[in-house]
């Protein structure tokens, strides 16, 4: 496409090149010089003309080129294109056309022009007249000349400031991308019925045809979201970030869990994984000293109004249960530190104890407690342990458990702990 918009772009200065070598000879000719002298001595005087307007306009492009980043290499393409098309009109003009000129045109004094001729001809002085009327007026006030020029370099130098400013513009591709965060302390079941209360409201709205969702992805208490709009004429005309402007207030009243919505993009760069479009990612070599800004940066930005779908993907208020038992008390009762980690093991770690062989597939079987006993520590008071002398003995009787806490993950970037602050824009808002 950038190739294209080139080429598109070069039709101009291509034409405009042969035109100056085309009436240049053309006058010589019409002065009766011969059409090979007229073809050699029209190129000579003009080639430095038409060289020096090459040579600027590539040097305007050119400087695209050297562009580092993601615009550069983006643009790369299009400034190779457009020069390179500049020096090709470059070279035709002095060699091909006038040679085509000396091979092609005709010149009689002696025939009438024809009437496209005549009204070519008076549109063009009319055109002329124009000009030269308007420029006497400006030579003649310099004062006021002088003053528009200021003027207009003032207005460009307000324009600069005021005009919004961002990176790459988004696009209506109709596709939505969405990130769920629920509680740190959130279960796997409990987020399933957060997903599937988010997923309805979102199908509710007007604009929406499909939406697909899923929980996990390497965050017990995360998942991503999918929905695909249905076409724009379809859905009123309204656009992809106006569909999420209109579903986010109905988004923040779901307790638990927030989605953050964006619209998807064909080109994306950079940036590490994060539920908004924007973001700014902290490393440090202190690992607490990370833990106590990062909060405090995210809380500060949401008091931004420039800012929405602020998120952090710091993870570090996750919910635990820490068991304590009492070795010697265990050793009394005949039970090893072993048993106590198979009971366990077998009760919650969704350990696999056989396999059951058929003639086209095998399965494989998990052993662990019904799904209602995982969700409340109270579930160990439940459990007993085997002894070696084959009793079953209360975990309760040598250990207890108390609730803590722990980070769910730690991020990195490269060597250092990081944490990625992820946000969107308003509407009317631009990244500038």
């Amino acid at each position: 496409n950038l190739s294209l918009m080139a080429l598109t772009i070069a039709t101009g200065f291509v034409v405009d090149d042969a035109v100056v070598v085309l009436e240049n000879i053309t006058r010589h000719m019409e002065a009766g010089m011969p059409r090979l002298q007229a073809a050699l001595v029209g190129a000579r005087e003009v080639g430095f003309t038409v060289l020096s307007m090459s040579l600027s306009l590539i040097a305007v492009f050119a400087p695209i080129l050297l562009m580092g980043g993601i615009v550069g290499r983006l643009f790369r393409e299009f400034s190779v294109t457009l020069s390179v098309a500049i020096l090709i009109s470059l070279a035709v003009s002095l060699s091909t056309t006038p040679m085509m000129c000396e091979r092609l045109l005709r010149h009689d004094a002696n025939k009438a022009p024809s009437r496209f001729a005549h009204a070519s001809e008076r549109a063009f002085n009319a055109a002329r007249s124009f000009y030269e009327r308007t420029l006497h007026r400006v030579l003649d006030a310099p004062g006021l000349t002088i003053f528009t020029l200021f003027a207009t370099v003032c207005l460009n130098v307000f324009l600069y400031i005021q005009v919004p400013k961002g990176f790459f513009p988004s696009e209506d591709t109709g596709r939505l991308i969405g990130g769920v965060r629920a509680d740190q302390s959130i279960s796997f079941q409990a987020m399933s019925g957060k997903m599937k209360s988010l997923m309805r409201i979102v199908k509710q709205d007007p604009a929406i045809d499909t939406v697909v969702g899923f929980t996990g992805g390497g965050r017990s208490n995360g998942g991503f979201m999918f929905a695909s709009l249905k076409p724009l004429a379809e859905r009123g005309g309204i656009s992809t970030d106006g569909v999420i402007n209109r579903l986010r207030p109905k988004l923040s009243r779901e307790p638990g869990a927030s989605l953050f919505l964006q619209a998807a993009q064909d080109l994306r760069s950079g940036g590490r994984q994060s539920n908004s479009t924007y973001q700014y990612t902290l490393l440090s070599d202190d690992l607490d000293a990370l833990r106590t800004w990062a909060p405090k940066i995210a809380d500060a930005l949401k008091q931004v109004p420039e800012v929405a779908d602020v998120d952090s993907d710091q993870q570090e208020k996750g919910l635990q249960t820490q068991l304590v038992f009492d070795r010697d008390a265990a050793a009394r009762l005949g039970i090893t530190t072993q048993q106590i980690d198979s009971t366990l093991n077998d009760a919650f770690g969704q350990r696999q104890v056989s396999t059951i062989y058929n003639a086209l597939n095998q399965y494989h079987v998990v052993m662990e407690v019904a799904p209602q006993f995982q969700q409340d520590p109270s579930a160990l008071d439940a459990i007993h342990v085997q002894n070696k002398s084959g009793q079953m003995v209360p975990l309760a009787a040598f250990a207890h458990y108390a609730p803590g806490s722990a980070p769910l993950s730690v991020n990195h970037q490269g060597q250092f702990a990081a944490t990625t602050i992820s946000f969107n824009l308003p509407p009317g808002v631009s990244l500038g």
